[in-house]
């Protein structure tokens, strides 16, 4: 018989009943450490009070609306966005899949508005996530997400991760835009070199067509930047943005230059609930944050230090684990071992991680773990290699 709620999730036996910072505390009392924070989700860990504060005052106020008027909190998140970024404009979504299904709308209507209906094609490439929409499954192209859903939508070019020579032979007079992840998540935290985004943005410039990045996982700070593309000195024409843009609370966005967003009028788009007064009040808090120098500086010190303890666990435990890679507080550790097994492991050792491809556990901490924090994890993750290895 099938389950009340939909079987479509391998859960682990965990039951989360509340949410310290850095802290996940589990029905029995057990306190984890959480280095998944809901998947890149919780930027500023669980219950911070500035978030709460914002939750709770906007809720005591007014919750919704509807986009047929104008809401003051969507302006100011607006605004906060287009004054920290590249962009022009905003549409508010409520997640990263509607901020794709947005992102390859607007590229493709951006061409027929110049009179080139033809030009849809939009280059993607192996590796890559961009949510589980019929878009996004057709843009990533891997058989896991696609088998069984077709027909795909068309359109989606989908090539070899980190071909440069692929990519440009690929470009015709079909093509729309190239759409990139500046650090795949899913993928098993796999940084594309800063060369390669300015490559890829010459390209575009070159042939005169659009440049997405998907910032869903990889942006609001995670990177120790507001967004990982700034580390490569280049921008996109449009950029899809969630997780931690609302520190929990569901929210997306997709920001474009005026150019890009040219064709994206009145009745093109919509959502019922995207940039709603709830969300958007969370957004602003998490923004004043997160955007702040100084908190990014420290999301960088914190990186160091959790790199330096990574690569000591690495080094302590060869049949276990492989290598890390990534960006500020986006890093993956490629296993030896399942890497299923050792995210279990952590489990036993009161450490959350998350499993990706490429044999990869994904640590997306808080950005604001503290030092001892940090230690405690990694100690953890030595428990867990340890009971691995024995």
């Amino acid at each position: 018989m099938i389950t009340s709620v939909l079987p479509t999730y391998n859960r682990a036996p965990l039951t989360f009943v509340k949410g310290e910072g850095a802290w996940l505390i589990e029905a029995d009392g057990r306190r984890f450490l959480d280095l998944g924070a809901g998947i890149a989700v919780n930027a500023l860990g669980h219950a911070h009070p500035a978030l709460t504060e914002a939750l709770t005052t906007q809720a005591n106020a007014l919750w919704h609306t509807s986009n047929l008027y104008h809401i003051p909190q969507q302006q100011a998140l607006a605004d906060k966005l287009v004054d920290a970024t590249f962009a022009d404009t905003v549409f508010f979504t409520n997640s990263g899949t509607e901020a794709c299904e947005l992102a390859v709308k607007m590229a493709r209507k951006f061409w027929f508005d110049k009179g080139e209906p033809d030009k849809v094609d939009i280059i993607t490439f192996t590796g890559s996530f961009h949510g589980r929409s019929s878009a996004g499954i057709a843009a990533a192209g891997s058989e896991k997400m696609t088998k069984g859903f077709g027909p795909l939508l068309p359109g989606f070019t989908n090539l070899a991760f980190g071909d440069h020579d692929a990519v440009a032979a690929a470009i015709t007079d079909q093509t729309a835009a190239i759409l990139i992840e500046p650090v795949q998540g899913e993928g098993g935290i796999i940084p594309v070199p800063d060369q390669c985004l300015k490559g890829l943005r010459d390209l575009c410039d070159t042939h005169g067509i659009l440049l997405i990045f998907d910032e869903v996982q990889c942006g609001v700070g995670r990177t120790g930047k507001l967004f990982a593309h700034e580390w490569a000195g280049v921008t996109p024409d449009i950029m899809m943005v969630a997780k931690g843009i609302g520190g929990g609370f569901p929210l997306g966005c997709v920001l474009a230059t005026e150019n890009a967003a040219s064709g994206m009028t009145a009745g093109t788009h919509g959502s019922t609930y995207g940039g709603n007064p709830l969300g958007c009040a969370v957004g602003c808090a998490v923004l004043d944050i997160v955007a702040d120098p100084a908190f990014l500086a420290d999301v960088n010190r914190r990186a160091g230090l959790l790199r330096q303890k990574l690569e000591g666990l690495i080094a302590a435990h060869p049949d276990v684990f492989d290598l890390v890679r990534g960006s500020g507080l986006m890093m993956g550790i490629k296993c030896k071992v399942p890497c299923g097994d050792v995210v279990a492991a952590g489990y036993a050792q009161e450490v959350i991680t998350v499993p990706a491809a490429d044999n990869t556990i994904r640590l997306l901490p808080p950005l604001n773990i503290s030092d001892d924090e940090i230690a405690a994890a990694v100690d953890r993750l030595d428990a867990a290699a340890q009971a691995l290895a024995s």
